[in-house]
């Protein structure tokens, strides 16, 4: 089992699939959209909504994004949403080229937190927060990184 990064829109998933999957250059893209399967006649969904991402996912270099749309519908029940800080998707390769690339794509449109640079956990790590106002850590040894300071602890 593993954990899954898993994005929610407000009615712009397909644009944010279509950003990440050339941006990560993606491997395989799924994607449902809720006209997909039959509509419950006591509770059908207005045509606006019809269109919208139920699920999805985008698999790149070993890793996974999910991503749906939030229906204006269901808000009463799931909440308006938020863009925050609560939530960053961290990328962990020891190809520093192929990282160098997603910070580039993804850098479009967005903004950089951290140029990617040496410091003292990592040979290679940044920050940046895309287009979409998602945060994005880059780093290419954490795993080594948090090995020696346990070890060292030791």
């Amino acid at each position: 089992m593993s954990a899954i990064t898993y994005l929610n829109f407000d009615g712009i998933a397909e644009q944010a699939i279509e950003f990440y999957s050339e941006a990560l250059q993606a491997i395989e893209v799924k994607k449902v959209k809720f006209s997909d399967f039959p509509q419950d006649p006591n509770y059908p969904l207005p045509e606006n909504e019809l269109n919208m991402i139920m699920e999805s996912s985008i698999e790149f270099a070993g890793g996974k994004v999910m991503m749906s749309d939030l229906l204006p519908s269901m808000k009463s029940v799931t909440g308006e949403l938020v863009k925050g800080n609560n939530i960053l998707i961290s990328i962990v390769m020891d190809d520093k080229q192929t990282l160098e690339k997603y910070f580039s794509n993804l850098s479009v449109g967005g903004y950089v937190i951290m140029p990617l640079s040496e410091m003292p956990w990592s040979s290679c790590f940044g920050m940046l927060a895309d287009k979409f106002g998602v945060v994005w850590k880059f780093n290419s040894d954490a795993d080594k990184f948090l090995d020696q300071v346990i070890s060292n602890k030791q």
